[in-house]
């Protein structure tokens, strides 16, 4: 409920001047003011025809003093003092009352001593004046001024859809309305976007004074007499031609018993729906910048004063500046949309479930007027079960970081799947960010994880250094080499390899985790190592944390108003895969290697109690060690993993990638990857440095031809 304050609340009298009448529209005639210094005098105002003595003197105050009286203030004399038997001057916005010499009288605003002449006529024109333009219209036109005020400031404050409507009936129920319904165009048309179709007006929001016990210990209905405007229609069409379309053409609000409205309301509401009689319903329009987008019924009950006609001129206020707000929010909303979509999609959908690791994220951006920036993570599959986890930072969290940082990230993908070193990836990176401009900034780490040889190679390009959580609890800040930023150019990236053991969890984050306002970047390190060492302890010291919770728990770190900039997280628990699980050899580029490849992939078969996949796997090794001998140079590499797959890799020295074609009936050759492709669950090829890999993957305990999905 908003509370206004009276007319006369908290206004001091002017002791300086007095106050002049009231015109009879309400405003205040003053005389002028004395111009420069003591013994200036303002020239005494000329009494219009029709005037009397003593409203000449009362609007002429002060400034038409008579000359003695002039020379008495310049001289500072005792005459300059006010005189005692004068009226006392009236505050501000109210009208003058008669002196002790003047007779009162009781008249109204017409009569003897008030704003108007003694027979109750205006003083300029001598035309009766109109009924209700005394004091007391004032003061009502004064509260409706302040409601205006408030109500739209109320409005105004809302920035999203359901706030501007909020507003506007909070503002008006119970101030100026007891019920009020807010219908809006479904959909609503953005910007200058041409709706197709149907008008339809959906019911957005409803509003009423709530019941509250009365003086006797009872209850108060809400909106007496009228109970079925809860079961209002929340659907309605507005036929073209109809009285509901004319008086939404209008735009002008409008009462309930008007011509217009006595047919629009039973179409808005729905047949059988009744409003207050008289003039206590008022039907706005509400209209944005372009066309109308909705309609507003205001309700005042039965047992309250009816609306006036300088109601509908507030009900115009109200109705314009929720428009207005309304199409505002809803191009912000459009706005919103587009960034939460430039921003998902820059980012990765769905992390991929490599071997050997188990990997969660999370991002916030800077705040709901920053939707996008340039923070990003990325984890992508290598050769060899590894994985690569790439977290970066463009500067900036506008649309033009968001582009710049999907460039980067797409070219970081580009030249992992050529599985370069972590150092050079940095190098590729920085070329082609000083390729989009001088000012593009930005930090990355790149870190490849083999979870067979459990060891992490990491390269750093000013970006804050990663935090390892071992199994036992204990969280340690990985020392790396910090590295310039990329965009720099001229510097060389270093990189180091660590030890990953199994169970530990790696975390990767962005300077938004841990650099705010209230503390520097490495107190929030500091701060981010312990969470995570209290955190550990929570599980014990043979249970790691759940990496989804952990995240959840990292991120709880931040306080209200500790962040200042988006946050990316990448989370990677190291599973690793067992040495008992591994089996590789290096093989000969001869005639003979085909059949050694199928014994040894035979043996580890029996020794992993896979047998029902042997002869599937000799079938496809022998294909795919055969082309790699025909053209290999170098000894060619077989390696089979036992994990959720069987995965069996076959490397050689041969930069050009195998292509799956249809073999002819007549050709000798090029069945080999149509087999593979058959038989397989998934295959591929993979160009690495020096060379390529070429893999498949079998389902355990199942035929080959079951195993593809």
């Amino acid at each position: 409920m908003t509370e206004h304050p009276t007319p006369d609340e908290g206004r001091q009298p002017r002791a300086a001047r007095p106050t002049a009448p009231a015109d009879p529209r309400g405003a205040l005639v003053r005389a002028p003011e004395a111009q420069g210094g003591t013994g200036a005098s303002a020239l005494p105002a000329q009494a219009r025809k029709g005037d009397t003595a003593p409203a000449a003197q009362a609007r002429t105050g002060d400034a038409a003093a008579s000359p003695s009286d002039e020379h008495d203030r310049s001289s500072g004399s005792p005459a300059s003092q006010p005189d005692p038997h004068r009226p006392r001057p009236a505050p501000e916005g109210v009208p003058s009352q008669p002196g002790p010499e003047q007779p009162r009288t009781v008249g109204g605003p017409g009569g003897p001593g008030g704003p108007g002449g003694p027979d109750g006529t205006e003083r300029r024109t001598g035309q009766p004046r109109p009924p209700g333009s005394g004091p007391a219209a004032m003061r009502r036109d004064g509260d409706r001024l302040r409601f205006v005020g408030a109500a739209t400031r109320r409005i105004a404050r809302g920035i999203d859809l359901d706030e501007i409507v909020m507003g506007l009936c909070r503002a008006t129920v119970p101030t100026f309305s007891d019920a009020i319904l807010v219908y809006l165009r479904d959909p609503l048309p953005v910007g200058d976007e041409r709706p197709t179709g149907a008008l339809m007006l959906r019911l957005r929001r409803t509003d009423r004074i709530p019941e509250e016990p009365d003086t006797d210990g009872g209850t108060m209905p809400a909106l007496q007499a009228q109970p079925d405007l809860v079961t209002t229609a929340e659907l309605c069409e507005v036929r073209p031609g109809g009285a509901l379309a004319e008086v939404l053409r209008g735009v002008r609000p409008v009462f309930a018993d008007s011509p217009g409205a006595r047919a629009a309301l039973p179409e808005l509401l729905g047949e059988g729906r009744t409003v207050p009689t008289g003039q206590r319903t008022i039907l706005a329009p509400l209209r944005g910048r372009r066309r109308v987008i909705g309609a507003a019924v205001f309700l005042r009950r039965p047992d309250r004063h009816p609306f006036e006609a300088d109601d509908l001129l507030v009900a115009a206020q109200l109705a314009t500046h929720s428009a207005l707000g309304i199409d505002k929010a809803v191009l912000y909303g459009r706005e919103a949309y587009i960034a939460d979509e430039l921003q998902r999609t820059m980012l990765p959908e769905t992390l991929p479930r490599p071997t050997g690791v188990r990997l969660a994220s999370r991002y916030l951006p800077a705040a709901e007027t920053a939707r996008v920036g340039g923070d990003w993570y990325d984890a992508i599959p290598l050769p060899g079960s590894r994985v690569a986890l790439v977290v970066g930072d463009v500067m900036g969290h506008s649309m033009t970081s968001a582009a710049i940082m999907g460039q980067l990230r797409t070219t970081a993908q580009t030249l992992a799947g050529l599985d370069l070193p972590p150092q050079e990836v940095l190098h590729h990176l920085d070329e082609q960010a000083q390729r989009l401009g001088s000012d593009r900034m930005a930090t990355c780490l790149y870190a490849v994880y083999d979870p067979v040889a459990h060891r992490i190679t990491i390269a750093n390009a000013g970006h804050p250094p990663p935090v390892l959580l071992h199994l036992g609890g204990r969280a340690e800040v990985l020392r790396v080499p910090p590295g310039a930023p990329i965009g720099v150019g001229g510097v060389d990236f270093e990189a180091v390899e660590l030890d990953a053991p199994a169970g530990a969890t790696l975390l990767l984050y962005t300077d938004g985790l841990v650099e705010s306002r209230l503390r520097d970047v490495w107190t929030g390190i500091e701060q981010l190592r312990e969470r995570l060492a209290a955190t550990a302890q929570l599980t014990g010291p043979d249970h790691p944390p759940p990496l989804e919770a952990l995240c959840d728990e990292v991120l709880d770190m931040l306080g209200p108003g500790d962040r200042d900039d988006d946050i990316a997280l990448l989370a990677a628990r190291f599973d690793g895969i067992a040495p008992s699980d591994v089996a590789y050899w290096f093989l000969e580029p001869e005639d003979a290697t085909p059949s050694r490849a199928r014994r040894l992939a035979r043996s580890a078969l029996e020794r992993w109690g896979l047998q029902e996949l042997t002869d599937s796997v000799e079938l496809l090794v022998s294909e795919v060690v055969t082309n790699a001998v025909r053209y290999a140079s170098r000894p060619v590499t077989l390696r089979l993993l036992r994990t959720d797959v069987l995965r069996c890799e076959v490397g050689d020295d041969v930069p050009q990638l195998p292509r799956l074609r249809q073999a002819r009936a007549t050709d000798e050759g090029g069945r080999g990857l149509y087999l593979v492709n058959r038989l397989a669950r998934r295959w591929g090829a993979t160009r690495l440095s020096t060379g390529k890999v070429v893999w498949f993957e079998l389902n355990h305990g199942s035929t080959p031809e079951s195993s593809r999905n």
